[in-house]
């Protein structure tokens, strides 16, 4: 069995102070957690197993991805980085990759053009090309979607979202995920909005279901408040790889905590 990866995710933005990680809950209210290349720093040391760097606004703003922040935070760190934010053309990928990103994630530009998959990942490697997927419970039961019950008893299908969650598309995620794996994305990020900082954990239903469906590696995000939560994700969720960001950046949880509170529970991790 491959060993489970632990991976910090920074979102940053762009504002008056400059480029800043942030971190909000469901997308919103962000809260600012510090500079990003030093936070990268930190995690490479403390032995973090990836970075993602997601800059969460240059979609929705119409920019492209900081190349300087990537350049300067790549120099940085020695383990694999992906990148994400704003990409809308195999030139941009092309640009990351030459920046210093190991992956490049894909999100909206990947539902307005599901052919930017497939050319990315025949000329790039599928290894390098990783799909983002922002997703929504929706509890009109349409047909033809997939039903997910909840913990609760309830029953949804998870929409996918784009423009850093503030467009519903239509689109049922776990086809599209299977669909994306189709098109030769060599791995998926989701992101369930319903927890994202929320602390309650990953949403475990819809988790489970796509690392079901597909068979490339699913990264499990949105919802680390604790421990057991990473637990969860990789046993109950059948994620790959758990990612996290808040608990870490404000230093409630470490990721060697994280790691020897897996191992000592039977999941293999690199310590």
């Amino acid at each position: 069995m491959l060993a489970k990866r632990i991976i910090p995710c920074l979102d940053v933005t762009l504002d008056e102070r400059g480029v800043r990680v942030v971190k909000g809950v469901e997308f919103v209210n962000l809260r600012d957690a510090g500079d990003p290349v030093e936070l990268a720093k930190r995690y490479d040391e403390e032995g973090a197993d990836e970075l993602v760097f997601l800059d969460i606004t240059a979609s929705a703003h119409g920019r492209e991805t900081m190349i300087d922040v990537v350049e300067r935070t790549a120099e940085e760190v020695f383990i694999p980085l992906t990148v994400g934010g704003g990409i809308k053309s195999i030139a941009d990928i092309a640009s990351l990759l030459n920046a210093g990103a190991d992956k490049v994630s894909i999100n909206t530009s990947a539902v307005k053009n599901p052919e930017i998959v497939r050319d990315a990942s025949q000329i790039f490697g599928s290894q390098c090309i990783v799909v983002a997927i922002d997703c929504r419970r929706n509890f009109d039961l349409n047909k033809g979607k997939n039903i997910i019950r909840l913990e609760d008893g309830r029953e949804a299908w998870y929409e996918v979202v784009i423009y850093g969650g503030r467009k519903p598309t239509g689109i049922d995620a776990v086809e599209w995920a299977k669909k994306v794996e189709e098109l030769g994305a060599g791995e998926i990020l989701l992101t369930s909005m319903n927890r994202d900082g929320t602390k309650e954990g990953y949403d475990i239903p819809i988790t489970k279901r796509i690392s079901e469906e597909v068979n490339i590696p699913v990264i499990a995000s949105g919802g680390v408040g604790k421990l057991e939560h990473f637990y969860e994700g990789f046993v109950h969720g059948k994620a790959d790889a758990c990612l996290a960001a808040s608990v870490f950046h404000f230093r409630e949880i470490t990721i060697m905590e994280v790691k020897e509170y897996l191992r000592k529970r039977g999941v293999k991790v690199r310590i």
